[in-house]
């Protein structure tokens, strides 16, 4: 078996690289990040004022964070955070990982089996094909995630936390703050880039289908 490094210095060849690496990159901006939420709340004298932070990360399932506060007495005052956005992020993640799985396999297949590849047409086919659904899976995810991180932002924004019942009541609650989403807004960003990006590879496999090469026949019999 000959590994067929050439192909790397085509276009397709490199597409499949940059697939992968912008595919990772998509994965860790969302699995790396972690923010929280921080209430400060009164406490009945002589008690001090109390910090209530609550922590989260991927997959960002808000409803299952709950504290209750230590100063109040009784004990029986509780915050707790809104919302599941891990059917959004999960779905994110899970593309991400097939596109790095499906970029890995394509361009083992290309550096080994590039004979087989240009010899039987169904397998440009099947590559165009895979190509074109990991395409629209991209736009799908990404677009679900978008939506994801508005909600988490919601859930999470200081002044409708303010407002809720369990902080408006007897003004409990002094301050509420939130870290920053930058990095949130990174992975919506690569998940679009990498729509693009498998779309625009789809030209370069479409190039060696039977498709483009039955038009092309006609051409060059012309031009001879």
């Amino acid at each position: 078996m000959q590994i067929n490094l050439d192909i790397f210095r085509e276009p397709r060849g490199v597409m499949r690289i940059i697939h992968f690496v912008f595919s990772l990159f998509a994965i860790i901006s969302i699995c790396s990040y972690d923010n929280e939420v921080t209430f400060s709340v009164k406490c009945p004298p002589p008690a001090p004022a109390n910090v209530v932070k609550f922590p989260y990360d991927y997959p960002f399932k808000l409803d299952h964070l709950s504290r209750q506060v230590a100063c109040t007495h009784p004990a029986d005052r509780y915050l707790t955070l809104y919302g599941d956005f891990s059917s959004d992020a999960e779905f994110f993640v899970a593309v991400g990982v097939l596109s790095l799985l499906g970029a890995a396999a394509a361009a083992a297949g290309y550096a080994l089996y590039e004979a087989k590849y240009q010899s039987n047409p169904l397998i440009p086919l099947a590559d165009f094909g895979g190509t074109a659904l990991l395409a629209l899976l991209w736009l799908s995810a990404s677009a679900a995630w978008a939506n994801g991180l508005s909600g988490i932002k919601h859930s999470t924004d200081p002044g409708i936390l303010m407002r809720t019942v369990q902080c408006a009541k007897d003004d409990f609650c002094t301050t509420v703050t939130t870290g920053s989403f930058s990095g949130l807004n990174t992975s919506v960003i690569l998940g679009f880039l990498n729509f693009f990006l498998w779309t625009a590879d789809l030209w370069f496999v479409y190039k060696e289908t039977p498709w483009f090469k039955m038009r092309q026949q006609p051409l060059d019999q012309q031009i001879n």
